[in-house]
């Protein structure tokens, strides 16, 4: 809760202040009853009508200034609550963009979306309700109290059986909500991941006929969410019944015992009056407190999730004393390189060592699963090896900062990535001053200059959240096109050209050669075909390194090369 709560220190100006117009607008409330007591048992029993009208006078204005009062306490209140909001988003937002991808993958995308949006809309509507009931309640809780008993000692005994009753209950209803809210956020995770599932993976869900298991999934999912919601809310519904009840009965005392005193004497109208509208006070102070500590649970149920992601370390982060690689120029080496995921049994990588120079083009091909794709994923430090080095230009990736590293990196996924926007703002991506000229430049190298300039709209064209409107070839090409503006040091293609055809592969590779020129190109590939002309391949099997040499080295010498070259030959021929 500290962690969450330092984000309120910005705001201590606006709520000191509504702190005191909260007191002072509570302290005119108080003094209506006052006035109105004056009124009956001064003005009207004497007959004094200047006194009626002055004390009356008195009323309205005191009613007013309390109403703007009430105005001004809202508006700073929202306006606290909503700059806390604000301000706890961005800091999920820039700490989950820091992740590594281990912890990334440790929470999960839709919890991720869920805490930042859902818990944190939850945290920001409970403190505008604390700002404006919780500080307005007990104030008027106590102001009440001692305005009554100061009104009449004896009749206010009346309140000693009805507090502990409302007590009780708000503890009773507090203990059973916490953990119903808790797994109400937990079931919004997992309606969040069902939806997100079938909408990017709508085309697999049609083409299996898998629409209605799919809806049955949600349907499971969204039920447990209504019956846990259902269980919440039946309790909050329990709870204002049986408080309007103890609010009714100790009304009914007040007059019933009220109208025996002033039978004796003891009291008089106004007083009682007053006396009425006091107790209402405190009852539904109790009200306003008994709401705050129904949705506190839910509240601390969502600062527990937002914490945990805020108080998650980050695994990857800059060495207090970065190093700067100044010579060789993309020059990369592995030194005994193992690296395993975090809880796996066995390595991914184990002893990998090898060099890509600058000006040649370093290879990576093996089976599925032989590591290739996390081979690559090290050298711009997504993760971190367990054990030996990933070098460039001779420093230690781990002493470098990681905006330095990434800046020498031009680095096209495995499945490529495009943003909502157009094709010219997703190319700028890899490099934000890039003109028209660059642009166009890198769309011909990467052989989609042809489907770019087929659009209407050229360089503006729009295209959908992840590239839906593209094809697969299409994406890539744009996918590399913004590697290439960037103009890096080094070159890392994940297995960026499977949905080429081979002509339009074989272009692509040869107009690479041109435009990279001194840098270093390093090419994960599951066809031959891709990797045939590299100066140095690679040949992955099961994390190690089986060989490494040129095509014709490879194919005369290493078995497991020549397995996968005659599989691919053998799947050619068939074709």
């Amino acid at each position: 809760m500290r962690s969450t709560m330092k984000y309120l220190k910005p705001y201590s100006l606006q709520i000191g202040m509504v702190v005191i117009l909260t007191l002072a607008g509570i302290m005119l409330e108080l003094l209506l009853p006052t006035l109105m007591a004056n009124v009956v048992d001064v003005g009207i029993m004497n007959g004094d009508m200047p006194y009626i009208v002055k004390t009356g006078g008195w009323m309205v204005i005191s009613a007013i200034a309390a109403v703007l009062l009430t105005v001004a306490v809202s508006f700073f209140a929202s306006k606290v609550a909503l700059g806390f909001g604000r301000d706890v988003r961005r800091s999920l937002f820039v700490h989950v963009e820091n992740f590594s991808l281990q912890t990334f993958d440790k929470i999960g995308t839709a919890s991720l979306i869920t805490r930042t949006t859902n818990d944190v809309k939850q945290v920001q509507d409970v403190l505008n309700m604390m700002l404006r009931m919780m500080t307005r309640a007990p104030l008027m809780l106590v102001g009440g109290i001692i305005l009554a008993v100061s009104r009449d000692p004896g009749l206010s005994l009346i309140f000693l059986g009805a507090l502990p009753i409302l007590a009780l209950l708000i503890f009773l209803i507090s203990r059973k909500a916490i953990p119903l809210f808790g797994a109400l956020q937990k079931k919004t995770d997992r309606l969040n991941l069902l939806v997100r599932e079938n909408l990017t993976g709508i085309r697999v869900v049609r083409a299996f006929n898998r629409v209605g298991y799919e809806k049955d999934r949600f349907n499971i999912a969204n039920e447990d969410f209504r019956d846990t919601g259902i269980k919440v809310n039946k309790m909050m519904a329990l709870l204002f019944p049986v408080m309007i009840i103890v609010m009714n009965f100790t009304n009914i005392a007040i007059v019933w015992f009220g109208a025996v005193r002033i039978d004796q004497g003891l009291m008089q109208v106004g007083n009682l009056m007053a006396f009425l509208q006091y107790a209402m006070m405190i009852l539904f102070s109790l009200i306003m407190l008994s709401m705050g500590f129904i949705m506190i649970p839910r509240a601390q149920a969502s600062v527990k999730r937002i914490n945990e992601v805020l108080m998650m370390e980050q695994i990857i982060k800059d060495p207090e004393k970065t190093e700067n690689a100044v010579d060789k120029y993309g020059f990369v080496e592995f030194q005994n390189v193992t690296f395993r995921y975090e809880g796996a049994e066995k390595p991914v990588l184990t002893n990998i060592s090898f060099q890509a120079k600058p000006g040649e083009t370093t290879a990576v091909i093996g089976s599925t699963g032989a590591g290739k794709s996390t081979l690559v994923k090290l050298i711009p430090r997504f993760y971190d090896v367990e054990s030996g080095a990933v070098l460039i230009d001779g420093v230690d990736v781990r002493t470098m900062s990681q905006k330095a590293l990434r800046n020498k990196i031009g680095y096209v996924p495995q499945k490529a990535s495009l943003f909502s926007g157009t094709i010219a703002e997703n190319i700028q991506y890899g490099k934000q001053t890039a003109g028209e000229d660059e642009i166009l430049k890198a769309l011909e190298t990467a052989q989609a200059i042809d489907f770019v300039s087929e659009k209407e709209d050229g360089l503006q064209s729009n295209i959908d959240q992840g590239g839906a409107n593209l094809s697969g070839g299409q994406k890539q090409r744009l996918a590399i096109a913004r590697a290439l503006v960037r103009k890096p040091e080094i070159y890392i293609f994940d297995d960026s050209f499977s949905a080429l055809d081979y002509k339009t592969d074989a272009r692509l590779r040869s107009a690479l050669k041109q435009e990279t020129g001194n840098s270093t190109i390093i090419i994960v590939a599951q066809r031959v075909n891709t990797v045939i002309h590299a100066d140095q391949i690679i040949v992955l099997n099961e994390g190690t390194i089986a060989g490494v040499g040129t095509h014709r080295e490879l194919l005369s010498e290493n078995r497991i090369y020549q397995e996968i070259v005659s599989s691919q030959a053998t799947e050619e021929e068939g074709a």
